[in-house]
């Protein structure tokens, strides 16, 4: 007898509540600079990236999960 499992969903630190600190959209990268986290978009994660990775302590990066999955 042959059984399949599934594999687990994924589990995501941010969730549709979290929002961007820029605009308000769902946050999808989280940032931790001077003890406090800041939550971005997809777009201000990107336009931000290169300078608060230089002073960020973290980088939580959740944009893969607007890849369609077809």
């Amino acid at each position: 007898m042959m059984t399949t499992t599934e594999a687990p969903a994924p589990s995501y630190r941010l969730s549709a509540a979290d929002r961007c600190d820029s605009c308000g959209a769902q946050a999808y990268i989280a940032a931790e600079v001077n003890g406090s986290e800041l939550l971005f978009c997809a777009h201000h994660g990107r336009k931000y990236e290169e300078k608060l990775r230089s002073v960020a302590t973290s980088w939580h990066d959740e944009t893969s999960r607007l890849v369609d999955a077809d």
